[in-house]
């Protein structure tokens, strides 16, 4: 007679340690994936495209850069399994390679609970496949929360994912005990949405939740609640990136989105996509660049190089693709800019323009070497674009 063990929860989050490789969860999402999925044997399997099987707790503990600081986060799904049949993602319904597992509310909430006590974690990121439909599955999601927060008392960093379609008093809840929620768009029309996950409605089940989430915080301004942000499938349907970050753009202004995260597209084995090409990591970077010139410098859409496909140009940064353009002939002076004007130079953020404008109340800058006293790294960098009390800058050429 054979006897069928269940896993118990440890064993489950273990075999889930994958689950949420490519669901950025931080502010550094670039680095806190790489150093997730780091291990060559992760690495190795998804350039074949072959399935990858989880051995390791850790990893579905990332390192991740929160609004207080850098923590370790479990990251974890209520159920791999997924009614919907999105196009691109390994958890769609009807694929024989991914194993499902479900872990209910109690059972998570418990095993979160061990591991903040021992320390091995101080946070959590949860997502979910969606089984019995979207309200059914926001309901497991938020009772995890729920028993988490008031049964083991824990006070630190939440990060929820928001099921397509979910109801009001939901999102609500939700944004009530949680520091941020995703509302993944993956797409920045429901044209490109259509041919990337076609059960979701790109208006009704998801740009909705963005406002509804903004609406709320209206209403309830003296509630601490979430933050907003989303996140885009990047390459597989022929999107463009002036599409990307004129929508991120438009939701940074008018519903207060926190951040967008671009995944650029990798093909799963077993999914209608497969066959379809990688995007290059690199166009991801030059997305991420892109929108914290739009998001924290005053960009517009317009100031950005686009290629005449719309995508960003990938051999060089926007902003010095900027400045090649517009400040080679027409440099700003460090002496008299104002702050935004000195955001615009390569190599000068918003620590460097405030340092600037610290420096030239006491007197004059004159040269790179006072520029790299004032904690300016590379001014060197900066040179062809900036003059000093009216004058270009000196740069000495190298010996070789």
């Amino acid at each position: 007679m054979h006897t069928h063990i269940l896993p118990d929860t440890m064993t489950k989050l273990t075999r889930m340690g994958d689950a949420t490789l490519y669901e950025p969860a931080g502010d550094q999402p670039q680095s806190e994936r790489a150093a997730q999925g780091a291990t060559p044997k992760i690495r190795e399997t998804f350039l074949k495209r072959e399935p990858y099987q989880s051995r390791s707790l850790t990893e579905c503990i990332a390192n991740v850069s929160t609004p207080t600081g850098k923590k370790p986060l479990l990251k974890t799904m209520i159920t791999t399994a997924c009614e919907r049949n999105c196009f691109y993602c390994p958890f769609r319904a009807g694929r024989a390679k991914t194993e499902r597992l479900t872990i209910s509310p109690d059972e998570l909430a418990k095993a979160f609970n061990n591991l903040q006590a021992s320390k091995q974690v101080d946070g959590l990121f949860l997502s979910s496949g969606i089984i019995k439909g979207s309200v059914t599955t926001q309901d497991k999601i938020i009772d995890t929360v729920e028993i988490i927060r008031q049964r083991y008392q824990y006070k630190g960093y939440v990060h929820l994912k928001i099921m397509p379609g979910a109801e009001y008093d939901q999102l609500y809840r939700a944004m009530q005990i949680a520091d941020r929620i995703s509302v993944n768009l993956e797409a920045p029309t429901q044209e490109r949405l259509d041919a990337l996950a076609p059960k979701k409605d790109f208006n009704r089940e998801l740009l909705s939740m963005l406002h509804l989430a903004h609406q709320i915080r209206r209403e309830h301004p003296h509630e601490k609640l979430a933050q907003s942000v989303t996140q885009f499938v990047v390459g597989a349907v022929g999107d463009t990136d002036v599409e990307l970050l004129s929508l991120t753009t438009n939701l940074h202004r008018r519903l207060g989105l926190a951040r967008a995260y671009f995944s650029a597209f990798h093909p799963i084995v077993q999914t209608p996509l497969e066959n379809n090409l990688p995007t290059d990591p690199i166009r991801e970077f030059r997305l991420y660049q892109s929108s914290f010139l739009l998001r924290d410098y005053g960009w517009e859409v317009e100031d950005l190089p686009f290629e005449d496909g719309g995508n960003l140009w990938t051999d060089v940064d926007p902003k010095r693709a900027w400045a090649d353009v517009n400040l080679r002939t027409a440099p700003i002076d460090l002496m008299t800019a104002d702050k935004p004007t000195l955001m615009r130079v390569p190599g000068i953020g918003a620590k460097n323009a405030d340092a600037i404008l610290r420096a030239r109340r006491k007197g004059a800058l004159r040269d790179l070497g006072d520029l790299r006293k004032i904690g300016i790294a590379a001014p060197e960098n900066a040179a062809p674009y900036i003059l000093l009390g009216g004058r270009a800058v000196p740069v000495q050429l190298g010996l070789f």
